[in-house]
This record gives C-alpha cells, sequence and structure tokens, in this order.
C-alpha cells in the first residue's frame, strides 16, 4: 500500500510538472487579423515588407521580379515559410525559388521542404516551402546557425524563356513556427536580436547646437517580446527527474528495511 501511494505521488508530479512543457509545443504563431495583412511586396532587402507570423500575405508582379518580405523569429522557434504562385494562362517551364536569410543576410539552408521548384506548361500554380532549422539563442561567431532577430523572404523566378519576362504573376507567402522547447535549448543569448538598424545624425555649423535621431529598418518582433534565452522546459524536467529520483529512494528503503520487528528465536534447551 505504501508503495502503490508513492507511485501514485510520482505520476501526479510528473503530470503537473510536464503541463507547461506540453504547452510550449503548441504552434508560436497564432493566425492573425487578415484585414491588416500585407497586400505588396518589397523590391529588396531595404524595402522588403514587414509580416506577421500566421499572415496570409499576397502581391502581384512580374516574371523576372525579386519579390521581398522580412518577419522576425525568436530562439526556440522552428520557422515554415510556404509560398504560392499563380502563373498566367499561357507561360513556357519555369523555375522559382524561395530563399531565407537571416538578420546577417546569410541564405539559411531549409531543413526539409521543396524551396525551387519548375512548373510545367500547363500548371497554373506552384507551391513552395522551406523549413528553417530551430533559431537558436546563441552561437558561435563562425557558425550559421539561426538566430533571433529579423529573417527575409526573397521569391523570383531563376530559369525561364527570355520571351516570358514580365508576364503577370500574383503570389501568396505566409510564415508559422513551432515551438521546439528545452530539446533546442543553449547556454548563452544574444545581447541583442540580429535586427538591422540605421542611425541617423544631422548637425548644423555650429558645435553648439546639434541634434541626432534614430531609424530602424525593421519594427517587427514577436508577440511578448524578444525571450530572454535562459528559461526553457528543460528545467522542468531537471525538476522532475530529482522529484522521482527521490520517491525511487524513498521507495527501495521501504522495501528493504522490513515491515516489524526481528522474531525473538527461543535459546535451546
Amino acid at each position: 500500500m505504501r508503495i502503490t501511494r508513492v507511485l501514485s505521488t510520482a505520476l501526479l508530479l510528473a503530470g503537473l510538472a510536464a503541463t507547461p512543457a506540453a504547452a510550449d509545443s503548441s504552434p508560436s504563431a497564432s493566425p492573425s487579423d487578415d484585414s491588416s495583412a500585407p497586400t505588396q511586396a518589397g523590391t529588396s532587402f531595404r524595402t522588403a515588407t514587414e509580416l506577421d507570423q500566421g499572415q496570409q500575405a499576397t502581391a502581384s508582379g512580374s516574371t523576372g521580379d525579386y519579390l521581398y518580405w522580412s518577419f522576425a523569429a525568436d530562439a526556440g522557434q522552428r520557422p515554415t515559410v510556404k509560398a504560392t504562385v499563380k502563373l498566367p494562362e499561357t507561360h513556357a517551364g519555369e523555375t522559382w525559388q524561395l530563399d531565407v536569410y537571416d538578420g546577417l543576410r546569410r541564405r539559411q539552408a531549409c531543413q526539409y521542404g521543396a524551396a525551387t521548384r519548375t512548373a510545367a506548361q500547363d500548371a497554373t500554380s506552384l507551391d513552395l516551402a522551406c523549413t528553417l532549422r530551430t533559431v537558436r539563442a546563441w552561437s558561435e561567431t563562425w557558425a550559421n546557425d539561426p538566430l533571433p532577430g529579423t529573417y527575409y523572404v526573397r521569391l523570383t523566378v531563376v530559369d525561364l524563356p527570355s520571351s516570358d519576362l514580365g508576364l503577370p504573376v500574383s503570389t501568396e507567402l505566409r510564415v508559422d513556427s513551432k515551438d521546439i522547447g528545452g530539446s533546442a535549448a543553449v547556454d548563452g543569448s544574444l545581447a541583442q536580436p540580429l535586427t538591422p538598424g540605421i542611425a541617423v545624425k544631422s548637425a548644423s555649423d555650429d558645435d553648439s547646437s546639434s541634434s541626432s535621431t534614430s531609424a530602424a529598418l525593421s519594427s517587427i518582433e514577436p508577440d511578448g517580446g524578444w525571450s530572454s534565452g535562459w528559461w526553457s522546459d528543460r528545467w522542468v524536467w531537471t525538476g522532475v527527474g530529482g522529484v522521482l529520483a527521490a520517491l525511487a529512494g524513498i521507495g527501495g528503503y521501504a522495501l528493504t528495511r522490513g515491515t516489524g520487528r526481528p522474531r525473538r528465536v527461543p535459546p535451546a534447551m
């Protein structure tokens, strides 16, 4: 009976501790109001259209254009970028490519997904997808790991006949993320997320009068702000492991110590 109570208590504590960890594994970005979703794309990194995760962005352009969007990704997230290109009724075979860059404009490899696809002549649309590696809170300077900050998406055609240049196309783009949790946590964090910005300073001829202003090239950030980088569900499972180890020790002691006084053996006559 005592061992049963010990095991029941252990299972209850494990369930209570696992509750926040299970909550962290849910998708981090919930669909937002489509009325505020972007309806155009930028033409370079500096003019990339800002996009919140969970929004369905649309844009119109021409084959041969470079279309740019930007979004924010925080530590522990695994972003997935999906794009749909609606092609004109008459076109030749053409190849489209989806590229993702981090805040330092380093191209990030896709963990899985078809980021480059070729559309047949009779195709009316083309779907592209790229799932990045999990964003790390900190990394070595020489590594190319995804880090918290702004990410850029570039969509363009990379192979088509010159006669098809300039044909009208329409595109749809969506970014979602999955929270990976403590399995991807690292011991460290960046001082600031990789969010590009530029300081603009103006001064008059008079040295005594000067003014300075700051302008940010990217103002997007995740819901709730950037994470501190130190908390993860590793702490929860570490605590659960300690509790289970203590209860196992108590159960083992209860099994080996005996249940009563030793029986007295009468002396031999």
